[in-house]
């Protein structure tokens, strides 16, 4: 028999008793397989990403590694000649007034493509499944830019995940003005950001 072969049986025989670990073939797609639903359409908050995620990208931050750099430079996340991955970040983008800007005009700032890039490496409500939190964290994953935060209780890092797990209400949309209840006054403008 040919290794070709034998191995194409031994699959099918693994095929064969992964089948009576659960009920039906592990061949086919059974009425045993469960596919739940997202989290229902729900979007992060666009004016808690501005007020307090977008600085981070801007801090001067010294990696576990020693070297010293900001998320947005050209060596890493930069929109125009950085080299790490699926997130882009234009450095420095103005804040945008959500309150009083068309939503065309919004989703046309330079704001509103690193909150877009952003939300891209996230899994909301789920920090630690998310490359925005994992990667800075080495949480299993390698990172380009070496350990950024030192463990999940950085400020940094808590900002991220506070951000991850706060939601805009199901049907709202990522201008919501529930995101006041996201700040310590009830207020972007002049409230802190909320990390626990």
């Amino acid at each position: 028999m040919s290794l070709k072969r034998g191995l194409s049986l031994a699959s099918l025989a693994a095929a064969a008793a992964l089948a009576g670990c659960g009920g039906g073939s592990a061949l086919d797609n059974s009425e045993n397989v469960q596919n739940p639903p997202g989290a229902g359409g729900r979007k992060l908050s666009f004016e808690y990403f501005q007020r307090c995620v977008q600085p981070i990208y801007e801090k001067v931050i010294t990696g576990a590694g020693g070297g010293s750099n900001t998320c947005g430079s050209s060596g890493c996340h930069d929109t125009v000649a950085g080299t790490g991955g699926a997130l882009r970040i234009v450095p420095r983008p103005a804040i945008v007034d959500s309150t009083t800007t068309a939503v065309d005009v919004i989703h046309a700032s330079e704001m509103f493509r690193n909150f877009f890039s952003s939300q891209g490496v996230t899994v909301i409500g789920a920090p630690t499944a998310s490359r925005l939190f994992q990667k800075p964290l080495i949480l299993n994953i390698l990172h380009g830019g070496g350990q950024i935060f030192a463990d999940q209780n950085d400020p940094n890092a808590k900002i991220i995940a506070y951000w991850i797990t706060h939601p805009m209400p199901e049907g709202q949309d990522e201008f919501s003005p529930v995101a006041g209840n996201l700040f310590t006054t009830g207020d972007p403008k002049t409230g802190a950001c909320k990390d626990q």
